[in-house]
């Protein structure tokens, strides 16, 4: 089978997303919230099955690991009540999707992070999604702030209460940011590469993973920039004084396969080794349109696997097995449906 590893409800009902502009507009105002309006199963039904769903028909993938919208997440809007009350609408939306489709989708968790808040309430909301829910990992965001870029590293002890109950809950995390409030980085084009790139340094630079060993974290869109300059960050380990790239980072941190042209995806298979490399398609996310030159989406990147040179365990371990490895409880749920 198939795992993209990268997918967001990005078509969700209008409903919910015009509960959440009243929400927002609420809050400004210091009015309570609306009530969450009603929605029905058919409308979920026919947002997903003229989608995402027949995208995965047409492309030729079998399981989406699915997660609330990124853009929308928007850490830096409101307070910590606004963001959390906003990510479990999302959350219990994506349930409602996986127990719709439950051999589509498996769900990925929004964290109610907010500038200047502990990760008090996004430790509790994980532990829902993945007690109460049965999701398989969350997406953390690095830059709360939408694009000031002034809160901790991610070596920071300030995540360390998220980390430890990842590991204790064995889930990994999609290192990925929201939309940007700075208009000097666009948001997909810019604001996201730049937060890949500057996880994997804060990484380097910092010690993480000797104080959690098997903490999992999936950088996306092919790890930024990471790839293009691998030479650059080898050596700067070794500037730094850390172990070689492969064991001070890479035992602990894997790449998605979002990168929408053959050159980019042959250039990561390239470098990056096998078992860091995850197929993600971020299907119907940054980029929608159908390139010109190739008369295919963008965003088709099983298109560019499959013209990869690649050997038949390689292939084997993008597909799948590495997402059922690092995601171990996708793994036990997808052997609980006999796949």
């Amino acid at each position: 089978m198939i795992v993209d590893c990268h997918g967001h409800y990005t078509t969700a009902p209008a409903a919910h997303s015009a509960w959440r502009a009243a929400q927002v507009a609420a809050a400004a105002e210091g009015r309570v919230a609306p009530a969450y309006p009603t929605i029905g199963d058919d409308e979920i039904r026919e947002t997903i099955e003229q989608n995402q769903l027949r995208l995965q028909r047409e492309r030729g993938s079998d399981l989406t690991l699915f997660s609330p919208r990124a853009s929308a997440m928007e850490h830096h809007v409101g307070d910590a009540a606004v963001s959390l009350a906003w990510s479990r609408a999302c959350n219990d939306l994506i349930a409602r999707v996986v127990e719709l489709f439950p051999e589509n989708f498996a769900g990925v968790a929004m964290l109610p992070q907010s500038p200047g808040a502990d990760l008090a309430a996004s430790v509790a909301e994980l532990r829902r999604c993945v007690e109460e829910l049965g999701f398989v990992g969350c997406n953390l965001n690095p830059d709360v702030s939408g694009g000031r870029w002034d809160g901790p590293p991610l070596t920071d002890r300030y995540w360390y209460p998220i980390y430890e109950v990842m590991v204790e809950l064995d889930v990994p995390a999609m290192v990925h940011v929201s939309s940007s409030c700075n208009p000097n980085f666009h948001a997909t084009g810019a604001h996201y590469i730049n937060a890949d790139t500057t996880a994997f340094m804060q990484l380097i630079q910092g010690d993480l993973f000797a104080d959690f060993p098997t903490l999992r974290l999936v950088i996306p869109h092919g790890g930024g920039a990471a790839p293009y300059h691998w030479g650059r960050y080898r050596g700067l380990c070794d500037m730094l004084g850390r172990p070689p790239l492969e064991e001070h980072v890479m035992g602990n941190v894997y790449f998605d396969t979002c990168v929408y042209h053959q050159p980019g995806i042959d250039l990561l298979l390239e470098v990056v080794d096998t078992p860091n490399v995850l197929f993600g398609s971020e299907m119907l996310g940054a980029v929608r349109g159908v390139d010109p030159r190739t008369g295919h989406h963008y965003d088709d990147t099983k298109r560019y696997l499959d013209a990869a040179t690649l050997t038949a365990p390689a292939r084997q371990a993008i597909d799948e097995r590495n997402a059922r490895r690092v995601y171990p409880r996708l793994d036990a749920r997808l052997e609980a449906l006999g796949r």
